[in-house]
This record gives C-alpha cells, structure tokens and sequence, in this order.
C-alpha cells in the first residue's frame, strides 16, 4: 500500500499534475508566481513592479513614441492574443514603431508564458473573459 502511494506521489509530482491551477485561467498559480520573478527582472523597470504602466503613459514623449503602458488589465493588453503578446517579448516593440527591447535571446518560452500568466493574475474575471472572448488563447 505505501509503495503504492509513493509510486501515484512521483507520478503526479513528474507529471506537474500537483501544480495549483488557477480557475477558469489557462495557467497555474507556479507560473505567476515564476511569472513574477520574471517580470520584476525584466519588464518592471519599464512596465512598472505591479505592470501598472509609466506615469502618463497615454502621452507621447518628446519624440513621439509612448511610454510603456500597463499590463495589469487597464489598457490594451488584453486586446492581443496569446502569440501577440509572445511575439511582442520576443520582437519588441521596435518593428512596430515603439521603444520596448526584444526577449526573444534573453528568455525562455517558459519564461516568457511565465511572465504573461503574472500580468493576466492581475486581470479581473471580466477584463480575462473578454481577452478569451477576443480568441485570446
């Protein structure tokens, strides 16, 4: 019976089955919190650490570009699909016109889907359906 037992724990502990997922949310809650390790390193500087955006990011600066907007639900995020928003880490901002550096060489894919489950955790549920609605993921 313990053998047993052991051997359904390693089963389940190899295959992430024991990951808590987020309800109703493609991720699991050991992404958002990987997601927010990422983020804090990488994309808080511009983004912001709770990926509130740049003050007056609605704005332009002096050279016309825009300052980073928020990723938290408040803006347009949620407007991209899933491999918008992957293709963004990856390529930047800078092929469509904006200043946002590209990730593609810096992080992982796991990273990167890391980094989008923590700014989606801060997306109300309305906010998330009409992202899934739009065809999001």
């Amino acid at each position: 019976m313990l053998k047993a037992l052991l051997s359904l724990f390693m089963v389940l502990l190899i295959s992430g089955c024991g990951e808590e997922a987020v309800e109703g949310r493609w991720y699991a809650q050991a992404q958002v919190n990987r997601g927010k390790q990422v983020f804090v390193e990488n994309c808080a500087e511009c983004h912001g650490r709770s990926a509130q955006g740049a003050f007056n990011w609605r704005s332009p600066l002096d050279d016309g570009a825009y300052p980073p907007p928020p990723l938290n639900g408040s803006a347009h995020a949620w407007h991209h699909s899933f491999d918008t928003l992957m293709r963004t880490i990856d390529k930047g901002g800078i092929p469509v016109g904006g200043q946002m550096p590209a990730f593609e060489d810096k992080l992982s894919e796991g990273e990167k889907e890391a980094a989008i489950a923590y700014f989606q955790s801060q997306w109300d549920d309305r906010i998330y359906k009409a992202w899934l609605d739009r065809g999001g993921r």
